[in-house]
Formats: C-alpha cells, sequence, structure tokens
C-alpha cells in the first residue's frame, strides 16, 4: 500500500500533471464516480486532446497518485494521493454567514448542554450528508462521600455523592455473613480517599494502598471497597460515551454499487469504543483533523474518512471531539470549516 511519504511532492510534478490530478480529485469528490480521460478533454480548459490526457494520467497512476477501478476506465484518487490533495492542493471554503448562523441557531436552540451535544451531531450530518459523530465529555466530577448501606443479607447499595451535589448508587452483592460494621468501615475509608479527587483518581490510589497492604482494612472490608470500585468501574465502560446521528446518510446513490464497504463502515460505527478511541486522538490537536481511509486500521476495509475537532470549555480546556465520518470522496473543503465552526459554538455553550 502506497504511504504519502512514498510519494514525490506535489511541486515535483509539472502543472500540467497537477492540474489534471487536481481535477480528477475534485470530479471524484463531487460525483463519487472515477473520471476519464473524455471528460477531462470535454470541458475544453486543459486544451489537450484525450490522449494527451490518458498519458498523464497513467503517469499519476504509476506514481501512486491515481487509481482505475476494475469497474470503470477512469481514475480516481489513492487514499496516498487524497492525502497529497488534502496537504497540498485544497483551497478551504471560506465559511459563510448563513453557515455560522444556522449552526449557532440550532446549537443555541437546543437547551440544556446534554441537548446540545445531540444537537451538534445531528447539525453536523445534515450539514455535511455524511453522519455526525460527537465525543461526550467524561464525567470527571470530583466526589465527597461514599456510602454502602444495606438493603439485606446479601446485597448493599454502593452511594456516591459529587462535589454539585449528584448522587449516583449501584447494587453490590455481599457477603451474609458480614457484619455491619465492614460496610462502615470500608465507606469511610473510602470517603476519605475521594476529597477533591475524581473516582478514577482515588480508585488509583486505594488500590495501590490496598496492594501494597499498607491500608488499615481488614479482609472483609478490602473486598467490599473492591466490589464497590468495580461495579462503576464496570458501568462506565459500558456507557455510551459517543453520539452518532445520520447513519442513514451514508447509503447514498454511489454506495448502491459498493454496498460492502458500507457495510463494513456501519459496523465499524457500531463499534463505538473503537471510534471513540480514535476521536481521542484528536484531543490534543490545535486544529481539525484529517483521517483519510487506510490511513486508519479501523477505517481501512471500509475506506472511509474521518474529520475530527476538539472542543474546549469556557476555560479553555478540552472536553471532547466532534467530526464526520463518510467515504472517502467527503467534500473536504466544504466539511472542514463547518467541523470547526461547529466546535466553536458547541465550546461557547460548556461553562
Amino acid at each position: 500500500m502506497t504511504k504519502p511519504s512514498d510519494l514525490p511532492p506535489i511541486t515535483e510534478l509539472t502543472e500540467r500533471a497537477r492540474e489534471i490530478f487536481r481535477r480528477v480529485v475534485e470530479g471524484y469528490i463531487d460525483s463519487g464516480l472515477p473520471v476519464g480521460s473524455k471528460t477531462l478533454a470535454a470541458d475544453g480548459a486543459l486544451n489537450l486532446s484525450p490522449a494527451s490526457i490518458r498519458s498523464v494520467l497513467a503517469d499519476l497512476e504509476s506514481l501512486g497518485l491515481l487509481e482505475a477501478p476494475h469497474t470503470s476506465a477512469g481514475r480516481q484518487p489513492t487514499d496516498a494521493g487524497l492525502r497529497i490533495f488534502v496537504d497540498g492542493m485544497m483551497r478551504v471554503a471560506e465559511p459563510t454567514d448563513d453557515l455560522r448562523g444556522q449552526i449557532e441557531a440550532r446549537l443555541d436552540a437546543a437547551g440544556p448542554v446534554e441537548k446540545a451535544l445531540e444537537q451538534a451531531s445531528a447539525v453536523l450530518s445534515d450539514l455535511s450528508g455524511a453522519a455526525g459523530m460527537v465525543l461526550v465529555p467524561s464525567r470527571e466530577e470530583k466526589l465527597t462521600q461514599f456510602s454502602l448501606v444495606p438493603l439485606n443479607e446479601s446485597t448493599a447499595l454502593a452511594v456516591l455523592v459529587g462535589e454539585s451535589g449528584g448522587v449516583e448508587n449501584r447494587v453490590v452483592e455481599i457477603d451474609p455473613t458480614l457484619p455491619p460494621s465492614a460496610l462502615e468501615q470500608a465507606s469511610n475509608y473510602v470517603t476519605a480517599r475521594l476529597a477533591g479527587r475524581t473516582l478514577a483518581e482515588a480508585s488509583k490510589s486505594m488500590r495501590a494502598e490496598i496492594s501494597a497492604g499498607e491500608s488499615q482494612l481488614d479482609a472483609a472490608s478490602r473486598d467490599l471497597v473492591e466490589r464497590g470500585l468495580a461495579v462503576w468501574s464496570t458501568d462506565a465502560n459500558e456507557r455510551p460515551v459517543l453520539i452518532v446521528r445520520g447513519a442513514a446518510n451514508l447509503l447514498d446513490e454511489a454506495a448502491v454499487e459498493d454496498i460492502e464497504r458500507v457495510r463494513l463502515l456501519l459496523d465499524d460505527l457500531e463499534n463505538k469504543q473503537s471510534v471513540a478511541s480514535l476521536l481521542e486522538s484528536a484531543r490534543g490537536a490545535r486544529a481539525t483533523q484529517i483521517y483519510i481511509g487506510s490511513e486508519n486500521r479501523l477505517f481501512g476495509l471500509s475506506g472511509s474518512s474521518v474529520i475530527a475537532s476538539p472542543y474546549y470549555d469556557s476555560e479553555e480546556r478540552v472536553v471532547g471531539v466532534l467530526g464526520v465520518i463518510g467515504p472517502t470522496r467527503l467534500n473536504y473543503a466544504r466539511v472542514v470549516p463547518m467541523v470547526d465552526l461547529t466546535a466553536r459554538a458547541l465550546g461557547r455553550l460548556i461553562k
């Protein structure tokens, strides 16, 4: 598989080759179909015969910039060719006031932040014609209290209280022979270590203490602490952290001839944890990121691209990532500013 690093810089191509390459890529992005020499010659702008154009197309194919699908005599860009185009030739569209207004109006009208997160994914889907994705901020609330309340001989309620006053609880199985003092000891131990920490931070510290034998807990209370922490860890891993809207947009007319690719993409979207991991990789970026087809292992088979951008709270801290996923023929020049605007608009709503 050709990598962009294996290709010559776009500046090393002749002016004629650059222009033909640009027209093939833009034609493919516009139609989703390979572009042939007759189509390129027909508009007259190149002032070249179909034979001359075919010769340049063959050269571009030999360089790994273009490929010829077996179903067509035309050419389309390879993933590596698209990367060269995006990085070196693409002219990003200037966002219009109308686009900015649409995005801000829909997010502002959504209401609470939770609804705005859902609306952001819907906005991206509607405007891009692809699927919109929003990675929801992790719950990192600092906690103040932990209690184990007996329900009956074999179960107890593990209760967490956050600094904001929010309360969450889970049912934990306990040993019927356990003395009530074990529940109290475990509750006091955890509460003492929660002050000013998130659950993840407190859990790491407590597990290290227990593992090193430095805690003052007896065996029964240690078991209860482990159970109480485990029930939250499991729940956090199973919570959906990714909102996806508009997956049906991926089933467009061009997809009919490539239905297996679309099926693979929809399967990828079902695996939300993997998609979330990809978006997480964009958290540290200061600008919108573009992942093209086989560049990313997750979408190597489905041949899809992701455009993603982090969004920030009022203190300029990254709290999540949003983006668009679709076929590699996404209109990158139009979607990049769209994703960037949505990230900025959403960030203004997060305090």
